[in-house]
């Protein structure tokens, strides 16, 4: 079970939960939220990757504008979780997430990262901007940057009934990064959450059985 820990960044202190690694650690992940805070779920993920073996910090990137916010599901929070991330911006939650990073590349740890939704456009960034083997779960706003070169290994999880990822996203992801892997599960958006109407099942073990495979070589 993880715990909240205060952590240094550009933008002043931020609150970020933290799990430690069960077993023998295999690294360390900064995981970036969806628009809906680093709530239940996202502290539940950051817990499951700590049983997984990785250290794992989840910053509040909304720290800036508004901390310790945690939202729901539902059509009111997602229109405010909106107006928190085009507030906070990309560039913002980008630097927090390299301040996390920061934090455990100095305890000696390599460190990869992986995000959901508006997070999954932002381990893009980590990738670009900061070097950092990323997974990409469902990002829905990283198609103006595919001109970005990657800087070290990254995956793609898209789910195919995702109205916010058209076939023509998926396949802009594809000719900008020919050698990344892309993978289409038979899913909507958000299919990893379990509390989101497009949560499944089936799909969510594949995906993460996916992503500990792929840090499992990243992070070696």
């Amino acid at each position: 079970m993880g715990q909240w820990t205060d952590l240094d960044t550009p933008h002043g202190p931020v609150a970020a939960w933290r799990a430690e690694p069960t077993g023998p650690s295999r690294g360390a992940l900064v995981l970036l939220q969806e628009i809906f805070g680093v709530n239940e779920h996202i502290r539940s993920v950051a817990d499951r990757f700590g049983q997984a073996g990785y250290t794992t910090l989840a910053p509040d990137l909304f720290a800036p504008v508004q901390p310790h916010i945690e939202l729901g599901y539902g059509s009111e929070d997602a229109a405010r979780g909106g107006e928190l991330r085009n507030a906070v911006g990309f560039d913002r939650a980008v630097e927090i997430a390299g301040a996390a990073a920061h934090r455990l590349q100095d305890e000696g740890l390599r460190t990869g990262v992986v995000g959901y939704c508006w997070g999954g456009s932002l381990a893009f960034l980590c990738n670009t901007r900061l070097g950092l083997p990323a997974v990409s779960y469902y990002g829905a706003r990283t198609v103006p940057f595919l001109g970005e070169p990657t800087r070290a290994p990254i995956v793609f999880h898209f789910g195919e009934r995702d109205a916010s990822i058209p076939p023509e996203a998926i396949d802009a992801h594809r000719a900008a990064l020919p050698n990344a892997p892309i993978y289409l599960y038979n899913a909507g958006h958000g299919f990893n959450c379990e509390l989101r109407p497009d949560y499944h099942a089936d799909s969510a073990d594949v995906a993460w059985r996916r992503t500990l495979d792929f840090f499992a070589d990243a992070l070696k």
